[in-house]
């Protein structure tokens, strides 16, 4: 196509989750439920684990920035998400779309690879118990999570040089509620079979791969609890359970969307929804919240509230 009869599109159109008004309202409130639930739910552990001194350890440092990004990872969709409902344009600009696609890559890149950070703590809070606080020092801790954030913009920019010189001419609807690089690559005005490979390695290939890596970290931790006490071998069979069980919400959803050729299916947008918004909602409640200590401290500081608030 010749480059100077291409009329470029300026904006795309979501066609968003459903277009029955009434069904519309009602998913409105159902996901600004959801999206409250995230915020309160990610700032509670936040504010928590910042303000009590007792939670001034590697885990609880790691779990603070796991709900930040957890937070953000959400309000790259859900916003927007929320606001189509209302709004008979479901439009979003070229510049807008390819920015979502960044932010969206670049958090839930730093996700992936803090998860197994995660898994990296309880490795050594279960081989070395003795020495954790040693090992997991501040300095590390730090440079664990900014190479999760590295990890998560070199992943995300990767994905967006790809992108950005690709022309646009038209159509530019997208069956989504939010651009994503599947649906986005499919409105291209050339072959993008190539680069949907690269895609398709960069992100799903990856994934199934780290998935797979995880999963057998964790399997080697329960075997090594053998050896370990009765209540201290309940206690971190308990916490690797929960951690395997958000691998998965995280992992499979990811892999079924990036880990195939991009063209679209009946569950997509159900596997999205689950990708984007209930997972980081579910997070800070299978991870921390239900965690007695994180409890009991939030107890705390809801009792130094009410104390000051009465003075």
């Amino acid at each position: 196509m010749d480059p100077g009869n291409i009329t470029w599109v300026s904006e795309f159109i979501f066609m968003g989750l459903s277009q029955t008004q009434a069904l519309q309202r009602f998913l409105f409130l159902v996901f600004l439920f959801v999206y409250t639930t995230t915020v309160v739910g990610n700032l509670l552990i936040v504010i928590t684990a910042t303000s009590d001194s007792r939670l001034h350890t590697p885990t609880y440092f790691l779990l603070r920035n796991l709900a930040i990004l957890d937070l953000s990872f959400s309000s790259v969709t859900a916003p927007e998400m929320l606001v189509d409902f209302l709004s008979e344009n479901k439009t979003i600009s070229y510049q807008g779309c390819m920015a979502q696609i960044f932010f969206f890559h670049f958090l839930g890149g730093a996700i992936v690879f803090f998860l197994s950070v995660m898994a990296y703590d309880r490795l050594i809070a279960i081989s070395w118990p003795l020495h954790y606080v040693t090992i997991m020092n501040t300095q590390l801790c730090v440079g664990l999570v900014v190479t999760a954030w590295v990890v998560g913009f070199v992943h995300s920019i990767s994905q967006l040089a790809v992108m950005l010189p690709l022309p646009f001419c038209g159509p530019n609807i997208l069956d989504n509620f939010y651009c994503d690089v599947p649906q986005v690559l499919r409105l291209a005005c050339t072959d993008t079979s190539i680069l949907e490979f690269f895609m398709i390695c960069n992100s799903g290939m990856l994934d199934a791969i780290w998935f797979f890596l995880l999963l057998t970290s964790y399997m080697i931790i329960l075997v090594m609890l053998r050896s370990h006490s009765g209540e201290a071998r309940r206690k971190a069979a308990s916490t690797c359970t929960t951690h395997i069980i958000v691998v998965s919400m995280i992992f499979i959803p990811s892999i079924y969307l990036y880990a195939r050729p991009f063209t679209p299916f009946s569950m997509d947008k159900a596997v999205s929804i689950s990708h984007t918004v209930m997972t980081p909602m579910l997070n800070p409640m299978i991870y921390t919240l239900r965690n007695q200590e994180m409890q009991a401290a939030v107890k705390r500081i809801g009792k130094r509230w009410l104390v000051c608030k009465k003075e």
